[in-house]
């Protein structure tokens, strides 16, 4: 029947003598890369039933003739026709991709386990006479093959009115067996290519049958020389048998063979009249005409109706050009029909004797071109689902097939010559294109070898005939330009060289029977047959139907496990947390990840040197103990006494991990701190300074005056806590009325300060968050203290908490000067620091499963789980205490599950992992100024945060390295900043008050365009919902919750009634924010816009940023 190529436009050098007709221009043909639907090539799930009982009763061994009539017992039985099913009659519909009288396949049923799941009886061993006893269906009469007309279709294997042949008596009859010309001869008959083969063995199933046979050893000494004590048995061998087969002893070693109702070569066998399916994927490099074509593994699928031996080949992706000069090359789908042959009496199809290893090689020439191309083909094993798979690999140059032209090829016979371990084929086929009248015929000289591995100790017994003949007689080629697939079908049968019985031959040997595609069709007398349904269905034969095993209990489907029924069988697929073991039936808990810190996995130094951190998993993280330096894995001690920690009229006395400071004679002091036993006379100023008044503890809150250089009071004074300032006689008494509050211009005292000096940075930081704080910071928030040239005062403290620490002249806190309430370290630039250590920061509180919100409170980050969508108000607690700190931005890598924060006060970026006991981890702390908004990518293990104060957006990797700026132009004053992980978009706000806006790039920076700028007005918190694919901002100027498309498009309204948001995150159905107002959590439905719920902590303080924590990372698999 012809088969007509698509009619996608495409030009190339016109074929031999069609070149004149055709007058077609020669053009590239470009590979095309459009994914082709899944749906076109989604054939069924397995119909082989891997669930029948395991336990098989052992043979027993007796005499040796014994033995040997129970064997031919068993082997006639499995030798037996395996053929079930309908004739080729094409009555399929073309939107299938499998016969229509299967049952098309539904979307898998889950089940869940019973406790004591019934088993499936197994299919029967006994004799072959017991098959009388099987439900069955007589047949007495005989069908005749239907002819094949143009409307018929094959798995979409042609297309509707396609013209018959006009010619079609023209094409000369294919030769049963040609010898090619002797310059044509590539391997000379019964020459075999040897392939190498794979020793991997398929799956063993424990329960097996064991035959032993008794044999003289010495039957061809000149060839095989029998060693004893190196012979292989069944014994420590029967695992290389598959699960459907049982092990025979020979002499020479052992062998496996299909039980009864499978065949196959032992190693690998499949269920009698199943159908069955191959996946693979196909290669080329070709010289199409004179246009070179290449393609890299594209799919194949082929469909096996193995009970009429009706094979279907499918190659998707392939690129025009060469699927249509590849349609004549039908061996590439025949050697599936070579393999799935049906079976005359006595005569066996290709897999019942290579099994599913095997490599298939293949040299066409064709004419009169002398064109060339190697084919070569390997079967690697059977799958998991019993799918075979193969590789198929195209080299070499072919013919031009104009576009239109319909490929036609006659019905063939070809002789197969076998020998140990290798099976040869050569022949000559013709085929005709044709196109309106214009009609020619050409040809192609093939030559194939099929290597593959035999069992040695059963040549002798069970030989496979030398020569069998492989009928074709329906063959189909066409390409499909719009769903870019090339398909083959054909019919095939495998049986004698010389021809078959004019006699009437029983419909199950020819296909004629009316059996199911997943029947067995067992020949009777005469003409008479009955059919019986394979594993895994049952039915009269004639009409059979899947048998639900997880439904029915027939599974063996243990603990932790689910069952999913697939046609003709099921798997066993393990629950969350568990992994299935190698019997594929049973599932055992997934170990946890061990902990290297705890395990001594680590490559840390010693515990008296260095600390593990561990982050989840086995990623663990190494720091050396204070008093030592290094990268956590080498520690040295640091020499203090180098590093002047003492003072300098003491001596100083270095050990490892610490160090002493004694004051030297004529001093008194700590050591830190030492002080001639005469101390000079100090001006009112200085002694005001360095030493209060007795019983006066210095705190937060006192005021310091500023001296100059003779030790004056000076004229300007200005309080480094709460920002006012106030003018000063010379004793250093405040002139009443020059008080002036913060933010304001300081008086004029004395000489007036120089008024275009540019602020210092603790000015600008000093500045930034009084600003943040809106003008009037409370007693426990943190403020800069700059002396009166705007440098650091070298003592900072944190409001009335009674912490604090000395900075250097950046601002930065010095290590190990942090100290407890009522103990302020001594900060002046001539003395040391104190030998006093800070005491440990608090560990992380692990959170409970689950989803939960972390939210941002000043000097601590909170943790409020989720019931759902509704707050758990009465479960929230405090995560982690950070005392010192102002956290702002907050977000989570669900990879690591760790949280991430900036710190305003501190001008770091930090984190700490969920894990019992971790502390946290500073990973940013140079180049900040105001470090506000922060948003994790957890695809490319990226952050990105914005800089209010230095007006940046910068991102790094998520250790801090790779640092970089993205923007530092056109922004006022950054703040929120939300990623699109999942396709790579960042997006940020700016408040700023003369020009608000939302704006969006990629997250390398590029494509940077303004999203929202108008109708807004302080868009303080930003997110981007995974679920809907929206970028939603919540606005503290125009009280509004709004959201849009990630291109700006679609605005919507959310809310138009909120109080003054600051932060906000989306998970499922609703919207969490932070709100300084309520100074607590608010919760507002995504679709009706109420506000549900909210949460007030008891500590009432403004809350900053918020960010939802999931079980699981959205948009990936964890």
């Amino acid at each position: 029947m012809p088969a007509k190529v698509g009619e996608k436009p495409s030009e190339e050098r016109s074929l031999g003598t069609l070149a004149s007709t055709l007058s077609s221009s020669p053009t590239e043909q470009n590979v095309l890369d459009a994914d082709y639907p899944d749906e076109i090539i989604d054939y069924a799930e397995p119909f082989y039933d891997e669930n029948e009982d395991d336990d098989i009763v052992y043979l027993p061994m007796g005499p040796t003739q014994q033995v040997r009539d129970a064997y031919r017992g068993l082997h006639a039985s499995y030798n037996e026709p395996r053929h079930s099913g309908a004739s080729l009659d094409l009555e399929l519909e073309s939107t299938l991709p499998y016969p229509a009288s299967s049952p098309h396949p539904s979307y898998p049923d889950v089940k869940s386990v019973l406790p004591y799941p019934v088993m499936k009886e197994g299919p029967s061993l006994a004799s072959p006479s017991s098959e009388d006893d099987v439900e069955s269906s007589q047949e007495t009469g005989v069908r005749t093959p239907p002819s094949l007309e143009t409307s018929d279709s094959l798995l979409e294997l042609t297309t509707e009115g396609l013209p018959e042949n006009p010619e079609k008596d023209h094409i000369q009859p294919y030769p049963d067996s040609g010898a090619a010309p002797s310059e044509m001869d590539i391997y000379p008959e019964h020459e075999v290519i040897l392939q190498g083969y794979p020793e991997n063995a398929p799956p063993f199933n424990r329960g097996r049958q064991v035959v032993g046979v008794d044999e003289d050893v010495s039957f061809n000494p000149d060839v095989f020389t029998y060693n004893p004590s190196s012979k292989e048995t069944c014994e420590w061998n029967h695992s290389q048998c598959s699960q459907h087969a049982f092990c025979t002893d020979y002499a020479t070693g052992f062998c496996c063979h299909c039980l009864p109702k499978f065949y196959g070569n032992g190693r690998h066998c499949l269920p009698e009249g199943a159908v069955h399916r191959l996946n693979g994927k196909v290669s080329g490099n070709l010289l199409v005409g004179q246009t070179p074509v290449r393609f890299s593994a594209v799919d194949l699928h082929a469909y096996i109706v193995a009970n009429d031996g009706r094979a279907y080949t499918a190659i998707s992706h392939i690129p025009q050009l060469a699927a249509r000069a590849l349609m004549p090359l039908t061996p590439i789908g025949g050697l599936f029909g070579w393999l799935f042959a049906l079976e005359k009496p006595g005569y066996e199809n290709g897999f019942s004797i290579t099994g599913a290893k095997f490599t298939h090689n293949l040299k066409v020439t064709f004419y009169p071109g002398q064109e060339t191309v190697q084919i070569t083909q390997t079967a690697d094993d059977l799958g998991p689902e019993n799918h075979l798979s193969i590789k198929t690999h195209i080299q070499g140059q072919v013919p031009f097939i104009p576009e239109n032209f319909t490929v036609h090829i006659a019905p063939y016979k070809e002789l197969y010559h076998y020998s140990h371990s290798a099976v040869t084929s050569t022949a000559h086929r013709q085929y005709s294109l044709t196109l309106g009248r214009i009609n020619r015929t050409f040809a192609y000289q093939l030559h194939q070898n099929i290597t593959y591995q035999d069992c040695a100790p059963a040549r002798q017994r069970w030989a496979v005939p030398a020569v069998q003949q492989l009928s074709v007689d329906r063959v189909f080629a066409l390409y499909s330009d719009g769903e870019r697939v090339l398909r083959y079908a054909i019919a095939n049968q495998i049986g004698s060289s010389e021809g078959d019985d004019p006699g009437p031959v029983n419909p199950c040997y020819d296909g004629t029977h009316a059996c199911d595609t997943t029947a067995r069709c067992q020949p009777g007398a005469g003409l008479a047959y009955t059919c019986e349904c394979t594993a895994g269905y049952r039915g009269d034969g004639r009409d059979c139907v899947d048998v639900d095993e997880c439904a029915e209990s027939f599974h063996r489907c243990g603990h932790g496990s689910v069952c999913i029924n697939s046609p003709g069988s099921y798997r066993c697929e393990c629950l969350s947390g568990y992994q299935l073991v190698v019997d594929r039936h049973s599932c055992v808990p997934i170990p946890p990840p061990s902990n290297p810190c705890e395990d001594g996995r680590h490559t840390c130094a010693s515990t008296d040197r260095a600390r593990c951190v561990h982050h989840g998993g086995g990623s663990f993280s190494c720091v050396c103990l204070a008093g030592y330096t290094g990268n956590g894995h080498n520690c040295s001690d640091v020499d203090e006494c180098a590093e002047g920690r003492c003072h300098q009229a003491a001596t100083c006395s270095n050990t490892p991990g610490s160090f002493s400071c004694r004051c030297e004679p004529g001093y008194h002091g700590d050591g830190i701190q030492c002080t001639p036993e005469t101390t000079p006379r100090l001006t009112p100023c200085e002694q005001e300074r360095h030493y209060p008044q007795p019983g006066i503890v210095p705190h937060p809150g006192r005021h310091e005056p500023q001296c100059d250089e003779q030790g004056n009071y000076r004229p300007l004074q200005c309080h480094g806590g709460s920002g006012f300032c106030w003018c000063v006689d010379a004793a250093g008494r405040e002139i009443a009325g020059s008080r002036r509050p913060p933010g304001t211009a300081p008086p004029q005292c004395g000489t007036p300060e120089p008024t275009q000096r540019p602020q210092t940075m603790c000015e600008r930081w000093r500045q930034s968050l009084l600003e943040h704080y809106g003008g009037s910071p409370r007693e426990d928030q943190y403020v800069p203290h700059c002396d009166a040239l705007g440098n650091f005062h070298p003592l900072q403290c944190h409001g009335n908490s009674g912490h604090c620490w000395c900075v250097d002249e950046s601002g930065r806190e010095v290590q190990g000067t942090r100290s407890e309430p009522g103990v302020p370290p001594p900060c002046l630039p001539s003395l040391a620091p104190p030998t006093v250590r800070p005491s440990p920061r608090p560990d992380v509180t692990p959170p409970a499963t689950g989803t939960f919100l972390l939210y941002a409170q000043g000097q601590q980050i909170g943790y409020l789980p989720l019931n759902g969508t509704r707050l758990q108000k009465e479960a929230a607690k405090t995560l982690l205490s950070l005392h010192g700190s102002i956290v702002v931005g907050l977000d989570y890598d669900c990879r690591e599950e760790m949280v991430y924060w900036t710190d305003v006060a501190g001008r770091t970026v930090n984190r700490a992992s969920l894990e019992p006991g971790a502390e946290p981890e500073t990973i940013i702390n140079s180049g900040l100024m105001s470090p506000e908004g922060l948003a994790v990518d957890h695809f490319r293990r990226t952050m990105f945060w914005t800089d209010s104060g230095l007006d940046k957006i910068e991102r790094a990797r998520l250790d801090g390295s790779e640092r970089r700026v993205l923007f530092d132009a056109d922004l006022v004053n950054p703040r929120a900043i939300a990623v699109d992980a999942v396709r790579g978009n960042l997006y940020w706000t700016d408040w700023n008050r003369e020009a608000p806006k939302i704006e969006t790039s990629t997250v390398d920076g590029a494509n940077r365009r303004i999203l929202v700028n108008k109708d807004i007005g302080l868009p303080n918190g930003l997110t981007f919902d995974p679920f809907s694919k929206l970028i939603c901002w919540a606005d503290a100027g125009t009280k509004k919750l709004e959201c849009t498309l990630p291109d700006g498009t679609g605005r919507r309204v959310v809310q138009n009634n909120l109080n003054y948001p600051f932060s906000i995150v989306s998970y499922a159905n609703h919207f969490y924010h932070t709100d300084w107002r309520r100074d607590g959590v608010i919760a507002v439905n995504k679709d009706s816009g109420l506000l549900t719920d909210e949460y007030l902590p008891e500590q009432r303080s403004h809350l900053y940023g918020i960010t939802a924590v999931y079980p699981y990372c959205p948009g990936a698999r964890k």
